[in-house]
């Protein structure tokens, strides 16, 4: 009976029942009027989800590392130079990535746990006074540490700089989660998956292009593979797709969207703050740290928390799986045996995520780690408890 516990990992992410469904739909031809009459409003509705009204939406078969290599061969060759800030796993396998293409990556060094430095951004900008930078590359949410960014302070400093760079964004643990405002940021690239806000399984590279992203992919001649997006806008624009999509993943799509679409990105929003201050108060209560070092940095899809040495962060995860058949995600790089992250993005409610935090509370009791039993759970409760009571006053 183990394998209906929920996962509270940052991605894969729980499946609702609906989407599940979605999934067993018998196949159906992509070559139809009925997939056109389809397609046409799911990508107008992935826009809104985006925030953008000038973009373009365009899915790719593969994960969000997929999506990082739509933008980055579409838009730069071999060559050219980007700035990245690398402050955790996930950019670090972005700059990888970049570095694999025969791009020219500008580092700029940052402590796992902090956010992308605004002041070094603005300063390396400011020094390249020939533009010969070519795209920024940001991470909204850096799933390894619980860390989001602001990507509008982003922007602000490319324009205070006057730098005509591109700026690619990271969205795949935030895109469905946490406010987005592609066009208000001025992302020129936006990358999402499936397998996070969205609630699917993986597969699907989620990708939003603006007008001059569009504009500059169209200028350039370098091969890029099966990954062009030329052939993948102008079939999308025409509600078709240029070769076979994942097809019962995109009628999944539709589901998850109309889900998002019913409870209201706003309270959709709202949820993942909520659930995750439940987290964040459990935390303080076993008077274990964040990894985040600001509150202002704190994630509300991830939060990454330390275990004291010479406790195992690693092997309380693999005992929360082995014992109570529970998943919390795994320290990466060298974080790998000092923290633990909760996930606490898609299908989740507080029921849901107080069974997390109370296997969490046997776990960390087992390993011998010092808490006080029921403390996180009631910490959790209590915030939970309070958001409702000050509803209902509200009411009254």
């Amino acid at each position: 009976m183990q394998s209906q516990n929920p996962i509270f990992i940052p991605g894969p992410t729980n499946i609702p029942e609906r989407i599940r469904l979605a999934m067993a739909r018998p196949a159906w031809d992509h070559r139809t009027e009925a997939f056109e009459a389809f397609f046409g409003p799911l990508r107008e509705d992935l826009k809104t989800v985006f925030g953008t009204e000038q973009g373009e939406v365009v899915l790719f078969t593969g994960s969000g590392t997929t999506g990082w290599d739509v933008a980055l061969s579409n838009l730069l060759a071999p060559g050219d130079r980007v700035l990245a800030t690398s402050h955790g796993m996930f950019s670090q396998r972005w700059i990888d990535l970049a570095r694999s293409l025969g791009l020219v990556v500008d580092v700029i060094e940052a402590e796992w746990g902090e956010g992308i430095p605004m002041d070094a951004m603005e300063s390396a900008l400011a020094e390249d006074t020939q533009g010969a930078i070519k795209a920024v590359l940001a991470v909204h949410n850096e799933t390894a540490t619980g860390v989001t960014s602001d990507i509008g302070r982003v922007r602000q400093a490319m324009d205070q700089q006057q730098h005509p760079a591109l700026l690619f964004v990271d969205g795949v643990s935030s895109i469905g989660s946490l406010p987005f405002h592609m066009d208000d940021w001025g992302v020129d690239v936006a990358v999402s998956g499936s397998q996070k806000g969205f609630m699917l399984p993986t597969g699907l590279a989620v990708v939003a292009i603006s007008e001059r992203a569009e504009q500059e992919a169209a200028a350039r001649s370098h091969p890029r593979g099966h990954l062009d997006l030329g052939p993948m806008l102008k079939a999308s624009r025409a509600n078709s797709y240029p070769w076979t999509p994942a097809i019962g993943l995109i009628g999944a799509l539709r589901e998850s969207v109309d889900m998002l679409m019913e409870e209201g990105l706003p309270a959709v929003y709202a949820r993942h703050t909520h659930l995750a201050g439940g987290v964040r108060a459990a935390a303080e209560a076993w008077g274990l740290p964040i990894c985040a070092k600001h509150p202002a940095l704190y994630s509300d899809t991830v939060t990454a928390i330390h275990v004291p040495a010479p406790h195992s962060a690693a092997e309380l995860v693999a005992h929360a799986n082995r014992r109570y058949g529970v998943s919390f995600g795994v320290g990466l790089g060298p974080l790998s045996d000092r923290v633990f992250r909760i996930g606490h993005l898609g299908q989740l409610t507080e029921t849901l995520l107080l069974s997390g935090l109370a296997t969490a509370e046997m776990a960390l009791l087992d390993l011998g780690v010092a808490i006080e039993p029921g403390s996180g759970v009631a910490a959790a409760q209590g915030h939970f408890r309070a958001v409702i009571a000050e509803s209902q006053e509200q009411i009254a």
